[in-house]
């Protein structure tokens, strides 16, 4: 096995993902051979990794480790992120193993099926230490959750089966800092506790030297030293988001010549399709909240994928932005549809065997003229593709249940694989595609600002992550001690 050390939060959203991927790079950049790994992920924003056996098809993985995979230099595996919860409602998810779909369960079924998920992850874990020196491991939630820690497979459930030392991770820009590290070693049994060998204090705004008495009164309570204290890291809003809770951060832009409009479904999935746009120096990126009318000063609405497509469609019209969606083509305004984000943009969705829920059918938004219809067999791949009125390479992947029919499919919009894709309306302002990652080619999203009439272009988008995540490493090697962390790994 290759030696492990583990980041564990004293709450969610402390940024564990990021620093995961700072000392990932990190480690490579000292020579090592790193991967990562998550026990347990919840998030309906996906990346498609090896799936081995699948005669190249693909299986679900997080997309923080998938950009983890990147800061290591290694390509995605489902052995990564073994178990993946693809929330559905506001009860049930879809649950994920090794990349496959396992089932559907409840929240609290869900605990009872931790047990039998422990061995796959086991499984996977032993897979993803294979070659590696290192392998660098990312909580889920808090190991505070102690109702919840007799059936654990995300923090010490994990650390302590494989033997992993775990730091702990405070976010201090939330506030209570010193509480919420102090109250997890409260909290935490003495096998637990023991399996912690210090902590990080995240998201520090200021003169670092006013929290010289926090980390005496920490050291008080707990005996745990500091690894360091990372300040906010500007980086790191260059990098793909992974959790649809920053999207409360992300609801406004800085004015730019196009503003690109994108309502915040309540399944949004994959949203860090946007990401290229927003790295667009004449582009405004603007998430509109549930309740917010869509802006009137929008050149482009894109619709983005949703893991519930029917359940956020009723949601759309209930926020009224149907109409708005109706006034913005109206006025001329364009259009883009991403996986359920094109399924809501016809004339129909069909759900006949109940996969989504109980609603079975739901009236489009009637903005392009096809009907989709929701089958069992999902669609799992990365792909290679082409946009068809543009003739310019696409790259990306698949991640949806259903298939699309109807007239304006005869103007595909992408072909994926040599096949035919997408939809476009008789007018060209209306596009629809099951391919994620569209804006991420770059001369296509270039043409394609050029045909709304923004200039665009000039940007590297994987090239500017790949920067990002070399500075959040200098960061994190200025602000931690890198090798004490890394000695810890056993």
């Amino acid at each position: 096995m290759a030696k492990a050390i583990m980041l564990q939060g004293t709450g969610s959203d402390v940024g564990k993902t990021v620093l995961v991927a700072g000392l990932c790079r990190a480690a490579v950049r000292r020579g090592l051979k790193v991967r990562p790994f998550k026990p347990q992920n919840m998030s309906n924003n996906a990346a498609v990794a090896d799936l081995p056996g699948s005669n190249g098809g693909g299986g679900e993985i997080g997309r923080a480790q998938w950009l983890q995979a990147i800061a290591c230099g290694v390509a995605p595996s489902v052995h990564m992120n073994p178990v993946l919860l693809k929330p559905q409602s506001d009860i049930g998810s879809q649950v994920v193993v090794q990349g496959k779909v396992f089932g559907e369960a409840r929240a609290r079924d869900y605990q009872a099926m931790k047990a039998r998920l422990m061995d796959a992850v086991l499984d996977s874990w032993a897979k993803v230490g294979e070659g590696a020196d290192l392998v660098i491991v990312e909580g889920a939630g808090s190991p505070a959750e102690i109702n919840l820690r007799s059936r654990d497979i995300a923090n010490m459930g994990f650390a302590t089966r494989a033997d992993v030392p775990v730091v702990l991770v405070g976010d201090i820009d939330r506030g209570g800092v010193i509480a919420s590290v102090a109250g997890t070693h409260l909290v935490l049994s003495e096998e637990d506790r023991r399996m912690v060998a210090g902590y990080i204090i995240n998201k520090f705004r200021g003169d670092v030297t006013l929290f010289e008495d926090g980390i005496r009164a920490i050291g008080h309570f707990t005996n745990w030293p500091c690894f360091g204290i990372v300040p906010w890291l500007k980086a790191a809003a260059r990098l793909p988001s992974e959790d649809s809770v920053v999207l409360e951060r992300l609801a406004s832009g800085t004015k730019r010549a196009l503003k690109v409009a994108v309502p915040m479904l309540g399944r949004i999935a994959n949203f860090d399709d946007l990401d290229p746009l927003k790295a667009e120096p004449q582009v405004e990126v603007v998430f509109v909240p549930p309740g917010t009318p869509l802006p009137p000063d929008a050149g482009l609405v894109v619709i983005p994928g949703s893991k519930s497509t029917i359940g956020d469609l009723l949601k759309f019209r209930e926020n009224g932005w149907d109409r708005d969606l109706a006034a913005h083509r109206k006025r001329g305004g364009h259009i883009v549809g991403i996986c359920g984000g094109y399924q809501m943009l016809g004339r129909m969705v069909r759900d006949p065997d109940g996969i989504e829920g109980s609603v079975t059918e739901a009236e489009g938004l009637g903005m392009l003229d096809v009907e989709t219809v929701m089958e069992p067999e999902k669609t799992v791949r990365n792909s290679s593709a082409r946009s068809v009125p543009f003739d310019l390479p696409l790259e990306g992947y698949e991640i949806h249940l259903g298939r699309t029919t109807g007239p304006d499919t005869v103007r595909p919009s992408t072909a994926i694989n040599g096949v035919d894709d997408g939809a476009i309306s008789a007018d060209g302002k209306v596009l629809g595609t099951y391919l994620h990652g569209l804006f991420s080619a770059d001369a296509f999203r270039a043409r394609y600002l050029e045909s709304l009439g923004v200039a665009g272009g000039g940007i590297d988008y994987r090239a500017e992550v790949e920067r990002a995540l070399d500075d959040v490493a200098a960061e994190l090697e200025a602000h931690l001690d890198c090798d004490a962390l890394f000695a810890l790994a056993r």
